[in-house]
């Protein structure tokens, strides 16, 4: 081989390599920005927001919006669960506003009251009693006494009860790990093309949403980037991996007992159901083989 012919080798390697680079940073990418959307319920929602933006809703909190929620350290990584920052003690009373909301599949039940009840106010544990074993949260509830007041007001309904949790990730397939619940709607088996966007038929403002999502925090999603948007659905962030979602979300607890039973719901993505009809397109419903049922939700 000539002198040029090995030059022109090398530059074609060269060039080779750095079209493989390239491709390698688009993927990565890619799976971050779908690790962003797969910790929402589909985007699939018949509603105009924001992205990223916070909803002008007019739920008041203590008529003071300025007021200061609890915190974490996202830093903390060691599988310990942190504990939340104290919030100030209210001092006037707690008005939410609940709206119905007919766009997506939805179970209506009925709306919460706009005044939580001075013992809901009150509560500071909220136990999931799964087919696999139970979880204890505790809540942040003077931070977020508007999605508390609509848990248990949904659990008085028995509208858990029964309940599949459509979607469990794991992160080999989407980068990020945790088991949401709450559509009322869904299958979980893998063909229905609406699991994932069913609610309770009402919406409501976000609170509480200076927390990221790390391992043990409990908190309620939203469709697409969507603000404000608050319903029946939930999730459990099983990881510190989920630290890259950031805050934004409406944070109402830390998970105390259970999280080694939850961790162990999905070892990796041959434990999961794929559902190729999720109209969302972003994997959005994908379930766990052996089904994560809800048999009720109480509160203490």
């Amino acid at each position: 081989m000539s002198g040029d012919d090995r030059q022109s080798e090398e530059d074609r390697q060269r060039e080779l390599a750095r079209e493989h680079k390239e491709r390698q940073a688009k993927r990565a990418a890619e799976q971050t920005a779908k690790a962003r959307r797969n910790t929402l319920i589909g985007a699939a929602v018949a509603v105009v927001v924001v992205a990223g933006g916070i909803f002008a809703a007019t739920t008041l909190v203590n008529n003071d919006p300025g007021e200061a929620t609890a915190q974490s350290d996202p830093s903390a990584s060691t599988g310990v669960l942190p504990e939340p920052t104290p919030t100030p003690t209210r001092t006037g009373p707690v008005t939410c506003e609940y709206k119905r909301d007919n766009s997506v599949p939805h179970k209506f039940v009925g709306l919460p009251p706009k005044r939580p009840s001075k013992r809901v106010l009150k509560f500071q544990q909220m136990t999931i009693q799964l087919n696999r074993g139970k979880v204890v949260v505790d809540l942040m509830t003077d931070a977020a006494p508007c999605a508390i007041n609509s848990l248990h007001f949904l659990s008085q309904k028995k509208f858990y009860n029964n309940m599949k949790c459509h979607r469990l990730v794991t992160p080999d397939v989407s980068g990020v790990h945790m088991l949401q619940c709450g559509d009322p709607q869904a299958k979980a088996d893998g063909k229905n093309p609406t699991d994932g966007q069913g609610t309770a038929g009402y919406i409501y403002a976000d609170e509480n949403i200076d927390i990221p999502v790390g391992k043990g925090v409990v908190f309620m999603t939203q469709p697409g980037d969507a603000a404000g948007l608050n319903n029946s659905q939930f999730a459990i962030s099983l990881s510190d991996e989920n630290i890259q979602i950031g805050a934004g979300y409406s944070v109402v607890g830390m998970v105390s007992e259970g999280m080694e039973m939850l961790q162990g719901l999905a070892k990796d993505g041959s434990d999961l159901i794929v559902n190729e009809a999720d109209i969302t397109g972003d994997g959005g419903t994908t379930a766990p083989r052996d089904p994560v049922i809800i048999k009720r939700i109480t509160f203490s």
